[in-house]
């Protein structure tokens, strides 16, 4: 794994940025005073209410709520992780991405991993196009030259050496190959090429970037697939076969089919069915599921109807669980025996194919209906031993509504009242969060979130002069106020928007933008004065309750 990003570097990143050409790169945006505005490319709308500020380096759609930075607005639109957001920006500033090295471990440079890869998927295109086998073969399969385009498809010759000929001249290209999981090493000594007769299928990470290759062997070898192995820029764990064709080709995906195999999307791709991916051997992750979930609202699984496939569906089924947050769908698709996504488009085209999606099984009904096949649901014991095998997948559950119907349908079943159901099952896992700088109790304006909202409005008021004892004040938000304010102490050069990002990995992030987002009604000059007003103030009510405390204790 590559080594952690310097916060300096993204601190610098974010201040150098201009969110104005960032967000105007993706929708059009129209100058409004000292702002810009656009409408909001997160909902639909006629009348613009998405405000763009490059003053502060900050987004806010009144519409809808969404607001950010220049990363937030390319993790949300791009549909990207943070490491990946603040990769593109940096490629659209023209900058590298440094890496803190691990000192325990020897880092691989990543970037020729990329060059290699990519050389060796234009050698193996090349190889398809003077392979009459090869493109007779997918021919066959039913793929046409432009989805082999679109794909990136190609083809590795038979032999031992094409690659290491063509791209390991001496040691150190070779091993880089090794690195990528081009070649492999020779118990004798050597190297010789991972794959061989087969079919390439390039894997892409969310950047379009080629990070490893699926081979599927063109006669009758063993084994029938082969992948990359792990390596410093793949993870099977994590990538998913498709899902950077499918973004490009639709830009909102309101459904992602998730299917067994290569041949399986880019099939469906061949016959119009552009939101297909595949995992890459192994059962979907709780990260794969992450991915999908920030590209998609509804993720159907399409298994095969025998045993395997049935016992996949229900690994993918228990991984999906604890990602069942409120308005996200899971349903599972199993096809008839003997066939697969790939026969099925083939013989009844998308239109069919996409029928056949329209009745797939909700999670809620497809997990029912396997436990009730364990259990007899006419007598007693059968529905308690019903509630006892829910009970571990339930606790899975995030708490929100999803979790509260599923309970009051096992409660059906079971024929007991929910209430009582849900405390047998025990109380969902809940994530230990921080509690938000707001409001106080009281219902007065708090002095806190106040400073908070002037600070990141106005972050070189960090050099304002702190009262001593503020630390101590014990109030709601407190910590983040004086974490706020040594933050800008020293760093000085922060801007609004690399303020807030230093918290993107917190549960404060959040309500951070939120004050950021509201107008903070005064200029800087006021803005100075009014926070040392409020730092004063909080100082006094600190020592006035103290007092107050000991005058208590001594009476």
């Amino acid at each position: 794994m590559a080594g952690r990003i310097p916060q300096d570097f993204i601190d610098d990143l974010v201040a150098r940025a201009d969110i104005v050409e960032v967000i105007g790169s993706r929708t059009r945006l129209k100058k409004a005073g000292r702002e810009y505005k656009a409408c909001c490319p997160f909902h639909g709308e006629k009348t613009p209410s998405f405000t763009v500020s490059p003053e502060k380096g900050f987004y806010h759609c009144f519409g809808c709520g969404a607001h950010g930075t220049a990363l937030g607005f390319l993790m949300e639109f791009d549909r990207l992780e943070f490491v990946e957001a603040v990769e593109e920006l940096a490629q659209m500033l023209g900058v590298d991405v440094p890496r803190e090295q691990d000192r325990s471990t020897p880092r691989t440079p990543v970037s020729p991993l990329y060059e290699q890869l990519a050389q060796a998927a234009s050698l193996y295109q090349q190889c398809l196009r003077e392979t009459d086998a090869a493109v007779d073969y997918l021919r066959e399969r039913g793929l046409d030259g432009q989805t082999a385009r679109r794909f990136g498809i190609g083809y590795a010759p038979p032999g031992w050496d094409f690659l290491l000929r063509r791209l390991g001249a001496n040691s150190g290209d070779q091993q880089q190959l090794l690195s990528a999981g081009l070649i492999a090493a020779r118990d004798s000594g050597g190297y010789y090429d991972r794959f061989r007769d087969r079919i390439m299928f390039p894997i892409r990470d969310s950047r379009g970037r080629i990070v490893a290759f699926g081979g599927r062997v063109l006669g009758d070898g063993e084994p029938k697939y082969l992948n990359s192995p792990e390596t410093a820029v793949f993870h099977k764990g994590r990538e998913l076969y498709g899902l950077y064709e499918a973004r490009r080709a639709e830009r909102k995906l309101d459904r992602i089919v998730v299917v067994e195999g290569y041949m399986d999307v880019t099939s469906l791709a061949c016959h119009g069915v552009h939101n297909a991916v595949a995992t890459l051997g192994t059962a979907t992750t709780a990260e794969h599921l992450r991915r999908l979930f920030r590209a998609t609202r509804e993720v159907v699984f399409c298994f095969d109807g025998d045993r395997a496939g049935r016992e996949a569906a229900w690994r993918a089924l228990q991984n999906c669980l604890p990602e069942m947050r409120d308005g996200r769908q899971v349903r599972f698709s199993f096809l008839p025996d003997g066939e697969d996504p790939d026969s099925l488009v083939r013989a009844e085209g998308a239109e069919g194919f996409n029928e056949r999606l329209k009745s797939a099984l909700p999670l809620s009904d497809y997990l029912l209906r396997e436990l009730k096949s364990q259990a007899d649901t006419t007598s007693m014991d059968g529905r308690a031993r019903l509630a006892e095998l829910a009970r571990p997948l339930l606790q899975l559950l995030p708490d929100g509504v999803y979790r509260e119907l599923l309970t009051d349908r096992l409660a059906e079943e079971v024929q007991l009242g929910a209430d009582r159901l849900q405390r047998l099952l025990g109380p969902a896992p809940r994530p230990t969060r921080s509690r938000p700088a707001n409001r106080p109790a009281t219902g007065r304006p708090s002095l806190v979130r106040r400073a908070i909202q002037l600070l990141l409005n106005y972050p070189a008021l960090g050099a304002t002069p702190v009262p001593a004892g503020l630390s101590r004040v014990e109030q709601k938000g407190i910590a983040v106020l004086t974490e706020l304010l040594d933050i800008t102490a020293k760093n000085p050069h922060l801007n609004s928007a690399a303020l807030v990002e230093r918290f993107r990995q917190r549960p404060e992030c959040r309500h951070l933008e939120a004050l950021l987002a509201e107008d903070p009604l005064v200029g800087e000059e006021a803005a100075g004065k009014e926070l040392a007003d409020c730092l004063t103030r909080l100082t006094e009510l600190g020592q006035e309750r103290r007092l107050a405390e000991l005058v208590a204790k001594a009476a």
